[in-house]
């Protein structure tokens, strides 16, 4: 298994590409690296697969029961963002296979601003479910923490699909793949103590998604889609906590626009086979 037998290994013996890079993208996966069949190569993909199989296992008993644990990094020093979407996927198959639908994607980390503040400097994205979707009334929504670690909250903006978004798009192409936009928060969570993680623990830990909060929808249409691809990189938002500011955003500060992160996601799955595009209904 290249030079090392870890959950993260790089390079295969004789092999002149590159395992995966920093999107989890993958020359040949089964689960994750590209191996050598040579030697311990087989007794290596099975231990890679165990520890990926126990680490999910811990982030969902973490996240049924409203418990925090050690940063995965911590206990693999090799840990890498692609192993924490083999992670995901593990979970995934576990999730849906308990009866949980998952009904689009939340894109974390696109806020540039707030990268050195967690010491992640990248996006990555996780799964949204039907039961962490939650529709406000009239404006308005409250939901339980009880079952959070952590939490907090996050304005967004919201996409439903109508259409695949093209790789390499632009904002107004990616509207038009647009049903409809709506502004949101996100309950976000932390399953490792204090905030403290890298990349590969929060890609790994559902995305430190908790739940999501759809606010009234706007629908795109030929007519203001023009306008809403020029608005959106320029609106500003100012988030509050009883009448007192909390902090202020531009849409900008989202990869230069939410629409292009968007278009950010759909090139990251373009190199990720083992999650499927982003698709209409999303």
């Amino acid at each position: 298994l290249g030079r090392r037998d870890g959950i993260g290994g790089r390079r295969c013996p004789g092999c002149d590409a590159r395992g995966g890079d920093r999107h989890g993208r993958r020359n040949r996966a089964v689960g994750g690296r590209v191996f050598a069949a040579a030697g311990d190569g087989l007794g290596a993909l099975a231990r890679m697969r165990a520890a990926i199989e126990a680490i999910a296992d811990q982030l969902i008993a973490a996240y049924d029961n409203a418990a925090t644990l050690a940063p995965i990094t911590a206990g693999h020093s090799d840990f890498d963002v692609a192993a924490g979407y083999d992670v995901l996927r593990a979970i995934e198959a576990r999730r849906t296979a308990g009866g949980w639908t998952p009904v689009g994607r939340k894109i974390g980390f696109t806020n540039r601003t707030i990268w050195p503040r967690y010491g992640v400097y990248l996006p990555m994205w996780a799964h949204v479910w039907s039961h962490t979707v939650h529709y406000a009334t009239a404006g308005r929504a409250t939901l339980a923490l009880g079952p959070f670690v952590q939490p907090r909250i996050e304005p967004e903006v919201v996409f439903k699909l109508r259409a695949p978004v093209p790789v390499g798009t632009d904002a107004l192409a990616a509207l038009d793949c647009v049903e409809w936009i709506a502004p949101g928060f996100e309950i976000v969570q932390s399953h490792f103590p204090d905030w403290k993680f890298t990349a590969a623990d929060c890609t790994a830990a559902f995305g430190l998604h908790g739940a999501l909060v759809i606010g009234t929808p706007l629908a795109v249409t030929d007519r203001n889609r023009a306008v809403l691809a020029a608005l959106l990189p320029g609106f500003m938002l100012t988030l509050r906590r009883a009448g007192a500011m909390i902090d202020t955003g531009v849409g900008a500060n989202v990869l230069d626009s939410p629409a292009l992160a968007l278009v950010h996601l759909a090139g990251v799955l373009a190199g990720q086979p083992q999650f499927p595009p982003l698709a209409a209904g999303e």
